[in-house]
């Protein structure tokens, strides 16, 4: 019953993102004066091909010497980053949950759902903020700063989550008691002595290694990429 409660809250969580996107994009768009639909058919296509795409990255992940072995890097994000600079923070949101549904598809989960929700909400605050930031003035200059903007707020956020909520309601719906987690980070670094110092010595780590990579990786090969999935010329695409 508390598993199933837990992805009842989960899925409640993507759909108030999912929306809270889709109106920020619509008012930014609405003040640019720029008439272009949030979603077609085309974007679904892509949303699909992407969602895809980052499934399959997703299981392919990095064991961090500083983390315990539920703390991996993967590069999941760069196509999803990649198809919200193009086509929009919706797109973003929705690929972001499409992999997780994939994810789960294809390999189902290990950690009581609790660490697909952190998967998804940890990428929302990656993708979502540089995304916004991005719409608002397309360039190169804007992109760098935005992927700065979201790797800050994501490795802010997902300690602050990790700390307050994943990680306790990992503990207990996984049947382990939080000590036990904390012991695993002590193992590999003797300043983890509490749920505290765990999350700034190995969560926040983390995510700033993923935000860094993730950005540079994608600024590298962004413009390349940019008028395929817009599906228009070069000469065309703007950003």
């Amino acid at each position: 019953m508390e598993n199933a409660l837990f992805i009842l809250e989960s899925v409640c969580i993507a759909v108030c993102l999912i929306l809270a996107a889709y109106i920020i994009e619509k008012a930014i768009l609405k003040s640019s004066g720029e008439k272009e639909r949030i979603l077609t058919t085309r974007k679904i296509v892509v949303i699909g091909l992407l969602s895809a795409l980052s499934a399959v990255l997703m299981l392919v992940e990095i064991p961090m010497p500083f983390a315990p072995p539920f703390y991996k890097l993967d590069f999941s994000e760069i196509p999803i980053l990649i198809g919200a600079f193009a086509l929009g923070p919706v797109t973003g949101v929705l690929t972001e949950f499409l992999k997780i549904c994939m994810k789960l598809l294809f390999k189902g989960t290990t950690t009581a759902f609790v660490g697909d929700l952190a998967n998804f909400l940890v990428g929302v605050s990656f993708v979502l903020p540089a995304s916004l930031f991005y719409l608002a003035k397309k360039n190169r200059k804007t992109a760098v700063v935005s992927c700065v903007l979201g790797t800050i707020v994501m490795t802010v956020f997902g300690t602050i989550l990790n700390a307050f909520y994943l990680i306790p309601t990992f503990a207990d719906l996984y049947n382990m008691p939080l000590d036990a987690i904390i012991a695993m980070g002590t193992k590999l670094n003797g300043r983890i002595t509490d749920l505290t110092t765990f999350v700034i010595w190995a969560v926040a780590p983390l995510n700033l290694i993923k935000g860094v990579s993730d950005s540079l990786i994608t600024i590298i090969i962004y413009k390349r990429l940019s008028p395929i999935i817009k599906g228009v010329s070069p000469v065309r695409s703007e950003g």
